[in-house]
């Protein structure tokens, strides 16, 4: 424009004096009329306006100043700690710059090349994902299963080779021995020079112990010290995560670094618990901190949290090594919001991390878990009924084991207890150490304890499981191959058995005061344990009762002497899927993840109808899974999207302010001082402000975050000048005239969302709940003919739900 030619034309004049007198002399006499014309010439030429309007002021110079600034004002569109983001906004912001991104890329190759790097990142970043997930459940898995055999003894030849790995290589090892070799050493042997006798086991029973509580006290002093987030599970934190929650840090680089080695730490020690619920904790921090390279991703929250479900299935995957079974367990158990392009990924993901764990062999077996089995038996109709009934103890013991441990969990946290999580880890360690090592199945850690009982017994078996007394072949028919018939349990199998009987108790009740303690604690292993446990001790018994008793109505037909009818690895199986179902109440998800555990499509029915036995049973004794008691015990205001809303109840009954609180705090748009918003702003807690018309008619203009509204007047305050305490906000597209000498205004329109979610003060909860839960709403204004009467937040309707549930709703302890 000629304005702007005309002001730059006298900036070159000025610059191009050679005495710095002249150039003061110059901008004194020209003064701030010549600043003002240059500026409110650069600023109109690049709003692109003419220079022929004539209607040059110096207050609209001012505000298209402001305007100029607005685009870069850092922290505006973020969120404070502990709050809610706007699922609706975010969406909108990521439609925005997709438009933006497709319009720019019909112009050049350059913004085509920038389109198409645009949508490959996704797979890019789920790539990434998928490899440093995979290659850091490898290197727990190693170090986990060296350290927990190092509590026991170590291997001379390579310190750094666990107990199998030891033995390997030895040609002086036996197959009813195979577990010993001269290369494996246990302490005793090292210090008395015996591995037998009262001395001996007296040395390897407290350095087992001490071991154990050098483990645990290292983990807890590094979670203590440097990320007090890496405790726990992680899950009901990454489910509230997901929901649109903010908890700074949770995902960081620290909680990463320290969850991964106390993780190994905690396993090894011996504690009642597993990694595949930590696992998920692992890759969602992988997730976060890949999420950083990526620009699409690290500004926006909503998409973000489509990478962390992506990342919850690899979790899975490479915890469990079931890929599919990840990508449901995000699905059903995690995930708010699970778009069908974020399965498809979670899909690719979930296949990377198995890949890349299956390449770094952890065990091996070739196999991505511990405890791979393959049966080949087939089930009877008639076995349903036992199965079931494993499908009843489970759900019993998922609604003991929640209801106990919530209530400890709760004790922990409003007792002294809670103060000394450095002395409850070590006497929960010492105690588990000191009643575990005198029972070889409880000795063992939580995974060799779930493979040996899901192993079906061959003819090269020398476990105690295995031990069957010899049978005549001339009775009951001969062997063959590898198959073993049902033959009479012998002295070793009884022995074991009641070691499992004693080991059942011992993990029933030390679960319950492990799980929530201030170290890395999965759930997942233990509740299998518990049920493998007690699946194995009934299907000895089926077995038992198939072999004396073939005469039997229900057996005639189906177990013919000499058979192989019953299979107690399988009972196993089935008693381990109905606990952790019972515990976490997972359905699909579970079925799959033991189907691919096992790779036998024959047994889905029986896992099919232990889950839902159990799940039956748990929810009539309580409808809240593990994750969903934690959650509502530690206060995150989470929407339950399974949990139905049966009251009768209107937006005018749950809305605030109440009949005796206070007016409500709203903004005008365009007659309020920037000192009275900040007076307003500091009078009050709220994450955001209504803006009206005025205070006599509150007709809704929009609603503004407190956040943005702090950090763009303190912007305003710094880049602009002239602002003060008496300068102006406004809202309005179209402000009123402002006096000529008057302090310049500071215009919010562009933080200012024009289009808030209303309901009436007559809209049925249950439709608001809907709303809340579908779109992920953080606040919904009330109206009444058009009128603002008040707002309902999530808290609102979580505080609501707990009243009308009879529970404290006070319990809800963030915004």
């Amino acid at each position: 424009s000629h304005a702007l030619v005309a002001a730059m034309s006298g900036i070159r004049c000025i610059l191009s004096s050679s005495n710095d007198d002249n150039m003061v002399g110059t901008m004194a006499i020209n003064g701030n009329l010549w600043l003002g014309t240059v500026l409110n010439a650069l600023l109109l030429s690049f709003a692109g306006y003419g220079s022929g309007s004539g209607e040059v002021g110096t207050s609209n110079g001012h505000m298209k100043l402001l305007d100029l600034l607005d685009e870069a004002v850092p922290g505006v569109g973020t969120y404070e700690d502990f709050n809610t983001i706007d699922w609706v906004r975010e969406k909108s912001k990521d439609r925005d710059r997709h438009r933006e991104i497709t319009s720019k890329s019909k112009l050049s190759t350059w913004a085509l090349l920038q389109s198409v790097s645009d949508a490959f990142s996704g797979w890019l970043l789920m790539l990434l994902v998928g490899l440093s997930s995979g290659a850091l459940a490898g290197l727990i898995d190693i170090t986990a299963h060296w350290m927990t055999d190092l509590k026991e003894g170590v291997c001379l030849s390579g310190f750094w080779f666990n107990h199998e790995h030891c033995c390997w290589t030895s040609n002086e090892t036996t197959f009813q021995e195979r577990d010993r070799c001269p290369e494996w050493k246990s302490w005793a042997e090292l210090m008395v020079g015996t591995p037998e006798g009262a001395s001996a086991y007296i040395i390897n029973y407290l350095l087992y112990v001490c071991w154990a509580l050098l483990f645990s006290l290292l983990a807890v002093f590094l979670v203590r010290a440097f990320a007090p987030y890496a405790c726990g599970s992680g899950i009901p934190e990454i489910k509230t995560i997901l929901s649109g929650f903010i908890i700074r840090g949770y995902l960081g680089k620290w909680t990463l670094l320290i969850k991964t080695i106390t993780l190994v730490l905690a396993v090894s020690s011996g504690l009642s618990l597993g990694k595949e619920g930590p696992m998920v904790h692992v890759s969602c921090c992988c997730a976060n901190i890949l999420c950083h390279l990526f620009t699409k991703y690290r500004k926006n929250e909503a998409k973000r949290r489509e990478v962390l479900s992506a990342a919850a299935a690899v979790g899975v995957s490479v915890a469990f090594g079931a890929p599919i079974g990840g990508v449901l367990f995000s699905l059903e158990e995690v995930s708010y919001y699970f778009p069908l392009k974020t399965l498809w990924r979670s899909f690719f993901a979930a296949l990377v991390g198995a890949f890349t764990l299956r390449s770094i062999n952890p065990f091996g077996n070739s196999r991505l878990v511990l405890f791979y089995v393959e049966f080949h038996a087939p089930w009877h109709l008639l076995e349903l009924v036992p199965f079931v009934m494993l499908g009843i103890f489970g759900g019993l013991w998922g609604a003991l084991f929640i209801r106990t441990n919530i209530a400890w969990c709760r004790r922990r946290k409003t007792t002294r207890l809670g103060r000394f999580p450095v002395v409850e880890v070590l006497l929960v360690t010492l105690a588990t150490a000191v009643l575990a090592f005198p029972n070889e199945y409880t000795r063992m850690s939580g995974s060799e304890l779930i493979s040996e009982l899901f192993n079906d017994c061959s003819l090269l078996d020398s476990s105690k499981l295995c031990d069957y007394a010899e049978r005549d072949p001339a009775i009951n028919g001969s062997e063959s191959g590898n198959e073993l018939p049902d033959r009479p349990a012998g002295s070793g199998l009884y022995t074991a058995l009641w070691q499992l009987v004693l080991a059942l108790i011992f993990k029933v009740v030390i679960t319950i005061f492990t799980f929530g303690i201030k170290v890395p604690s999965g759930l997942f292993i233990p509740s299998m344990a518990v049920g493998a446990i007690a699946g194995r001790l009934l299907g000895v018994g089926m077995e038992q009762l198939a072999y004396y008793h073939p005469e039997w109505s229900m057996l005639k037909g189906w177990c013919t002497p000499g058979a192989d009818c019953i299979t107690p690895g399988l009972y196993a199986m089935v008693g381990a899927t109905a606990c952790l179902g019972g515990v976490t109440r997972m359905t699909v998800s579970l079925v799959v993840i033991m189907f691919e555990l096992t790779g036998g499509l024959e047994y889905i029915v029986p896992l099919m109808a232990a889950t839902m036995t159990s799940k039956w049973v748990a929810d009539a004794l309580g409808r809240e899974g593990i994750y969903e008691a934690h959650i509502r015990l530690n206060g995150y205001p989470f929407l339950e999207a399974k949990e139905e809303y049966a009251h009768q109840t209107l937006a005018m009954d749950v809305m605030r302010p109440r009949r005796s609180d206070p007016a409500l705090a709203v903004l005008t748009q365009d007659d309020m001082t920037v000192g009275q918003v900040e007076e307003l702003v500091a009078a009050t807690e709220y994450s955001g402000y209504p803006v009206v018309v005025s205070h006599d008619s509150l007709r809704l203009v929009g609603f503004v975050l407190r956040r943005d509204l702090l950090i763009f007047i303190e912007n305003a305050r710094k880049h602009q000048e002239g602002v003060v305490s008496a300068s102006l906000v406004l809202f309005g597209d179209h402000p009123p005239p402002q006096p000529a000498n008057g302090p310049p205004p500071v215009k919010l329109r562009s933080i200012l969302d024009l289009c808030p979610f209303t309901v009436t003060d007559h809209t049925p909860m249950e439709i608001v709940v809907d709303i809340f839960r579908k779109m992920g709403l953080r606040q919904s204004l009330v109206t009444h003919n058009g009128r603002l009467l008040g707002i309902i937040t999530k808290k609102d309707i979580l505080k609501h739900m707990a009243q009308m549930a009879n529970r404290d709703p006070d319990s809800i302890l963030f915004n």
